[in-house]
């Protein structure tokens, strides 16, 4: 899913991203700014539009529907593309996505009433607007590096979402101009917003996966942003509109290095003839990564909204951040049983001044001999995320991926877990390094298939 507005890191960071979400067909949301979501299983490989995953899905890997489940939108769907390349640069797209919630009651209440087969059908076929959310997409690929898309998603419905998407690739750039109404983000709660129209122009540098690398990104936000579901709308309590959703222009740059080591790395061992069924995962190995890097953004708010005050109108913030991770793998991924094991472990530290701050206060506190501050502790510890991959037969192997907060202030229970996402990974062997991902979050209560190229 080639997506734009997102800030390239591998490793965390205050960098935005935009993240797989089964809460729209578009199957995608954009992080709140300055607001970022602690949430995992989400993709950070090259990805290509969610068009073409379930093209893909529906040709190669024998899969006519492609399911998703999000408990706020009423439970299990089932997706359906129809795919049609019109010229050589042109192609446009019919979506299907199917309530079998809705299917299953309507199916029910036909037996309840003994309906017989021509009046079952009838029926059916008179509600089927209740089950089928419709969809449609068109792509032209202008030249090699250079392609628009446009989206448009429950046409059928009262609410249609709309998105223009212009890309272009340079040389080391990469250029997207997006126009989305509305826009959907979600913020660090996992409420998902609805911002009426959005304007954006991203422009990001392309290279290696070490060394520097910077982002620059300019949107405008037109409207009030609402809530999406209608649970979080009936609330007896009101719900607190993200301050930077509100109505105006936003420019952000950040800037970053990273380096990456091998402790170790076995090349002998391998199978011979046999091709791995993930090439990036064929080395037994121990490696790290380091990243830091400085985000700084500026605003500017329209003066017409009734969302904030006037010394709201103009806000900036400027901040450093930072990432260590180690991994660790035992196996080649060839053999049939139990020959990948792959360990991970990040610490992000997303603010370089409260981590100093907190820092600061530790020292002044080891120094005098006082008892240490509890909140300087908590400021001064990153958030910790752990993965564990294991292979289960063949190219299926079982993730999951945990987010760790750790905070000394509760003393029953210093280290907590906040969030785990559970994954089953089919590595597509033929593709080099691809795999089809089936994701489930419990504490958000959503789960999706997806594609992942070229993601480790």
């Amino acid at each position: 899913m080639a997506r734009l507005m997102r800030w390239a890191t591998d490793a965390g960071g205050r960098w935005q991203l935009d993240m797989e979400s089964p809460v729209t067909m578009e199957g995608t949301a954009r992080p709140v700014p300055l607001d970022p979501p602690s949430l995992l299983g989400l993709s950070r490989g090259p990805r290509i539009t969610r068009t073409k995953q379930l093209d893909f899905m529906h040709r190669f890997m024998s899969a006519p529907l492609v399911p998703s489940f999000c408990a706020a939108d009423g439970g299990f769907f089932m997706h359906h593309a129809h795919l049609k390349h019109i010229t050589d640069k042109l192609s446009s797209t019919i979506l299907e996505q199917f309530d079998m919630q809705k299917l299953l009651s309507l199916i029910k209440e036909t037996v309840s009433k003994g309906k017989g087969e021509a009046s079952w059908s009838d029926f059916i076929s008179s509600r089927v607007v209740d089950i089928v959310t419709l969809g449609t997409a068109a792509e032209l690929q202008i030249s090699s590096g250079m392609s628009l898309l446009v989206e448009a998603y429950d046409i059928n419905r009262e609410q249609c979402r709309g998105k223009a998407i212009f890309q272009h690739k340079l040389a080391k750039h990469s250029l997207t101009m997006e126009a989305a109404c509305p826009s959907l983000f979600v913020d660090k709660m996992g409420s998902y917003w609805d911002v009426p129209l959005l304007l954006g122009f991203d422009l990001a540098s392309v290279g290696s996966a070490s060394g520097l690398s910077y982002h620059l990104c300019l949107h405008q936000l037109k409207g009030d942003p609402k809530p999406l579901h209608s649970e979080e709308k009936n609330r007896d309590a009101p719900v607190s509109v993200p301050a930077s959703l509100f109505p105006g222009t936003c420019a952000k740059v950040a800037i970053s290095f990273k380096r990456n080591f091998d402790l170790w790395r076995e090349k002998e061992g391998k199978v011979k003839m046999v091709q791995p069924y993930d090439v990036f995962l064929s080395d037994p190995h121990v490696s790290a990564s380091c990243t830091f890097g400085g985000v700084a953004s500026a605003s500017i708010r329209d003066s017409s909204s009734e969302l904030y005050t006037e010394k709201d109108k103009h806000a900036f913030m400027g901040d450093l951040f930072g990432s260590l991770s180690l991994t660790a793998q035992h196996g080649n991924f060839q053999r049939l049983f139990f020959d990948l094991t792959r360990l991970s472990m990040r610490l992000d530290f997303n603010s370089g001044s409260a981590f100093f701050k907190g820092a600061t206060r530790l020292g002044n506190d080891l120094y005098h001999f006082r008892p240490l501050d509890l909140e300087a502790v908590h400021a001064a510890c990153p958030d910790v995320i752990v993965s564990l991959q294991q292979q289960i037969i063949g190219p299926f192997s079982f993730r999951v991926d945990s987010k760790i907060t750790i905070d000394p202030r509760e003393r029953n229970q210093i280290a907590r877990i906040d969030e785990s996402v559970l994954a089953i990974d089919w590595a597509l062997q033929v593709l080099g390094s691809a795999k089809a991902t089936a994701w489930y979050s419990p504490l958000r209560k959503e789960g999706m298939v997806e594609l992942r190229f070229f993601e480790i």
